[in-house]
């Protein structure tokens, strides 16, 4: 199995808001749709909505939005 393979596998099953059980899978592909806030990859996602309202997650959200902010930088 290649790396890739495997990173798209922990992303299925990894829970970045557990109080919605929204996986980081979804959250990456909310953001690879555009969703470059909180507040649309939480419009897009239901993550950040439950119980916490964000505590458990949000960090983990910025880390993702900046993520994909680099790599997009990196393809210009």
């Amino acid at each position: 199995m290649s790396p890739i393979d495997e990173q798209a596998i922990k992303d299925r099953l990894t829970k970045t808001c557990p109080c919605r059980v929204v996986t980081r899978a979804a959250i990456k592909e909310a953001i690879a749709n555009g969703a470059d806030t909180l507040e649309k990859v939480r419009a897009a996602t239901g993550a950040m909505a439950g119980s916490c309202r964000g505590q458990r997650c949000r960090s983990s959200i910025e880390g993702l939005l900046e993520q994909a902010s680099w790599e997009k930088d990196l393809e210009i």
